[in-house]
């Protein structure tokens, strides 16, 4: 075994001497000290394995990289043109500007969250989105979560402990992230009664199925997928009347909850509207899907089962701080203005034809002749678990490049996110902002 030539070792600066470097003027003293020992150990093991030396200021120009890196953000925006609206690996819901203009005031001061200014006494922070929620919905009450699993967990957890629930076959369901309705329940302390068949469920399955140990039958919307072909499933009206007669609960996951801004969606989703002119005991649904804005799970219903969810002990863990509920007090009050203009999602999922033609010549005008960029039909989906079966058309820009997937790569690579259909690249104006199109542009003009 050959000996190591440490004589190298000697070529190593002082750290002292490296950090008094005009180079790190300004930087964070105790943090750079660390980069610096970072880099010094590699170093001295880059030498020991026959690396030749550095000079003074190579080292201070590695160590600024060190140094620099770990500011790097590793969150980023992104240009989506996939053209699925609630996109949930791209962060789902966009807030406008106007939003966060609102809500900047509230989180940039001290703030009456949990205190009531009148009497001068602690209060519920729930209390903000009571009222509008009231006049959105006419329901009884509301509660925050931080989002519709923990709200699903709530529910069973608080009604259901050692008791059954009765559920459809067909909605033992699994979402992103490995999110089953069994294994919810289990975890909750719940006991699965399952019901019916995986295409077929009719009313007298849960009526043979209630016993003296049922504490609620539950429904849950099928998210990503749909059953189609010979199949039967029972109305949540019935269910609700059911439940009423055995003196249960009833409990609907919605998944994606609406408001009725958009008839034609509701002939694929049930609006909130309608869910809550039936008097439901309890319904729970994501904050940061079809509604639009921020990661929430809301549960509204009968006051009598909110304030018995509000004493449960888990509500601590899975509660909602003021960042959220400032968001959905001013995205609601939207709601109830008509403001529809102002939360993104919405604007994006009712384009119409002629306005995304529109969108995507005037993108397409604008983009290098190289990548012969052409106008093109394409479909969109609103994404989110939120109407699987429900197209949107829409249009976008194909590219040809000499290899679609080199280019695809590319444009990821500079935070623009695209399809790939048929050896083209497309992008889908569906979900591109006005902002992004000159982004776009200057991205390929460099390519």
């Amino acid at each position: 075994m050959g000996t190591i030539d440490k004589s190298n070792l000697r070529c190593i600066p002082k750290i002292d001497k490296l950090l008094e470097s005009k180079e790190f003027c300004g930087f964070n003293r105790n943090f750079l000290k660390k980069c610096a020992n970072t880099f010094l150990d590699s170093y001295r093991d880059r030498l020991l394995s026959g690396c030749l030396p550095l000079g003074f200021d190579e080292c201070v120009f590695e160590i600024k990289k060190i140094y620099e890196s770990a500011f790097v953000k590793s969150l980023k925006p992104l240009i989506n043109a996939t053209g699925v609206v609630v996109h949930t690996n791209l962060g789902r819901s966009v807030f406008c500007d106007d939003l966060l203009d609102e809500v900047k005031p509230v989180l940039t001061a001290y703030n009456n969250l949990e205190y009531d200014d009148r009497e001068g006494k602690r209060s519920d922070r729930y209390i903000h989105l009571r009222g509008i929620f009231k006049n959105l919905l006419d329901c009884d009450d509301v509660l925050v979560v931080n989002n519709n699993a923990a709200a699903v967990f709530l529910v069973f957890n608080t009604f259901a402990r050692n008791k059954e629930v009765i559920v459809s076959r067909g909605e033992l369901i699994e979402i992103g992230g490995s999110f089953r309705i069994p294994r919810v329940m289990e975890e909750s302390g719940a006991i699965l009664k399952e019901v019916g068949t995986t295409n077929k469920t009719y009313i007298d399955d849960y009526k043979n199925a209630i016993g003296s140990n049922t504490a609620m039958i539950f429904k849950a919307h099928k998210s990503n997928y749909d059953i189609v072909g010979f199949t039967h499933e029972v109305e949540y009206s019935k269910l609700i009347e059911l439940s009423r007669d055995n003196n249960i609960l009833d409990y609907y996951d919605l998944g994606s909850g609406f408001f009725d801004f958009n008839k034609e969606f509701s002939a694929y989703e049930p609006s909130l509207e309608k869910i809550s002119q039936l008097k439901p005991s309890l319904v729970s649904f994501s904050g940061d899907k079809l509604l639009g804005g921020t990661q929430a799970g809301i549960i509204f219903g009968k006051k009598k089962y909110i304030e018995i969810l509000k004493k449960n002990q888990l509500l601590r863990m899975l509660r909602v701080d003021k960042f959220t509920i400032s968001i959905l007090e001013t995205l609601f009050l939207y709601y109830l203005k008509g403001d529809y203009e102002k939360i993104p999602t919405l604007k994006m999922l009712n384009y119409t034809k002629d306005e995304l033609y529109a969108r995507a010549l005037s993108l397409c005008e604008i983009l290098p002749l190289k990548f012969s960029p052409k106008v093109i039909n394409t479909i969109s989906y609103s994404g989110g678990g939120a109407m699987p079966n429900k197209p949107l058309e829409s249009f976008g820009v194909s590219l040809k490049f000499d290899s679609d997937k080199k280019l695809e790569s590319i444009l990821r690579e500079n935070g623009v996110i695209a399809r790939l259909d048929g050896g083209f690249v497309v992008l889908d104006v569906r979900t591109i902002f006005d902002s992004d199109f000159v982004k776009i542009k200057e991205i390929l003009c460099k390519i």
